[in-house]
């Protein structure tokens, strides 16, 4: 099991299940939202929609993908390797934890990543 404190590891947990709700429904009324669009009107019309679905489609899945990082995070605490940096295997700063807890990288880590894509980017 990760050193982080049990209280936490709760606090954590509590607020990953929060913002995959707030995700799920945000999906969910999308697309009513886009389903309840009347189809036909002009060209102009047309295009609007299109552009409306292209931006819903995107929002989509930036939202996926922040889904499957806190199901992972979720994953992270039940098997007890919570709260480790992906890159540099210390823990990650509780403040970050608290603020972002479906992180898997420390601010080190997450520099160190950084550096590494700027490098390979070219």
């Amino acid at each position: 099991m990760s050193q982080i404190p049990t209280t936490l590891l709760k606090e954590c947990k509590m607020k990953l299940l929060q913002v995959k709700t707030e995700i799920l429904n945000r999906v969910r009324e999308s697309r009513f939202d886009l389903n309840a669009d009347e189809k036909g009107g002009d060209e102009a019309d047309q295009t609007m929609r299109v552009l409306a679905e292209v931006e819903a489609l995107t929002m989509h899945e930036r939202l996926r993908h922040q889904l499957l990082e806190i199901e992972n995070a979720l994953l992270r605490i039940e098997n007890g390797s919570y709260g480790i940096c992906e890159e540099t295997e210390e823990l990650i700063e509780q403040d970050r934890l608290r603020a972002i807890p479906w992180t898997r990288l420390s601010i080190e880590g997450a520099e160190i990543r950084e550096s590494m894509n700027k490098r390979y980017a070219r």
